[in-house]
């Protein structure tokens, strides 16, 4: 059995990141350890059993807890063997209005040294609902706060096709939360802190992944596509000069049902979004 271990250098510090230089799990070395969020957010679209659909916009409280495996996982090739630095997650999201559970998934993120393509990052994740997947991207490193792009969660409905009010449940305002571009609300929570520099994760299944899903989930509402990006922050304390390390992401599910207008052997796509701001315990 492995024994897990952080893999990091110990190093005196008041704040902020541990060099990665000092770290086999490179730009993922941030990730390590537990964070709480209460400032989630989940929007989803889904069927209403009637031909329809309900348009479901939630409050949530998430914990993440991302723990490193002591030594690098072996992938034996005809060449040479690939090391993989392996961080294994586990996360919970419960209703800020109920408590109820609303979300539980595991997975690993994947440090893809030496690998034969243009990403080196992987993100495995399984979920109950019946879905697993792989996305894999690249990281960046930012001086200052993140550029977080605008995103759409409005329905896709076809190309120049007008939605016919399938975008009036969006409009409605929701206090805390822009329905249409849950991205401003990330940048509400960041407004007027000072953030030294971010740590930029972004993963898809289009960079050579997939989603895999159980018979029902294909049928009735299928998952096609995911991506997500992962703001690590190191944040500056206005009152004692000392710095934290912030979480933020954004991660859009497409899912499909309902024929589109123009063309009804095609589906509908609709925008899953969850975004969230947490802060290292």
């Amino acid at each position: 059995m492995l024994k897990v271990t952080s893999n990091v250098a110990q190093t005196t510090r008041l704040g902020g990141r541990v060099d990665e230089t000092t770290s086999m799990f490179g730009a993922l070395t941030d990730l390590i350890g537990t964070w709480v969020g209460n400032k989630g957010w989940n929007l989803v679209a889904v069927p209403n059993q009637k031909g329809g659909f309900i348009l479901l916009v939630q409050p949530y409280t998430e914990t993440l807890t991302i723990t490193p495996l002591s030594t690098p996982t072996p992938n034996r090739g005809t060449t040479i063997i690939q090391q993989v630095p392996t961080l294994m997650y586990s996360l919970s999201i419960h209703s800020n209005v109920d408590g109820s559970l609303l979300h539980a998934e595991n997975g690993t993120w994947l440090l893809l040294q030496d690998c034969p393509s243009d990403f080196s990052i992987a993100r495995q994740a399984s979920v109950p609902h019946g879905d697993s997947l792989l996305a894999l991207g690249n990281s960046s490193m930012t001086n200052g706060a993140p550029a977080i792009p605008a995103i759409s969660t409005l329905p896709i409905t076809g190309p120049g096709q007008k939605p016919l009010g399938y975008t009036d449940p969006y409009l409605t305002p929701q206090p805390g939360f822009n329905k249409t571009n849950p991205n401003a609300t990330l940048l509400d929570a960041i407004s007027g802190q000072t953030i030294i520099s971010s740590t930029n994760i972004s993963v898809s299944t289009a960079n050579q992944g997939g989603i895999s899903n159980i018979p029902f989930v294909t049928k009735n509402a299928n998952t096609t596509n995911f991506e997500a990006t992962y703001w690590i922050e190191t944040v500056q304390n206005p009152t004692t000069g000392c710095t934290f390390l912030q979480l933020q992401y954004s991660q859009t599910t497409i899912i499909e049902f309902i024929p589109q207008f123009h063309d009804p052997s095609k589906l509908i796509q609709w925008p899953h979004v969850n975004i969230n701001t947490m802060i290292k315990q």
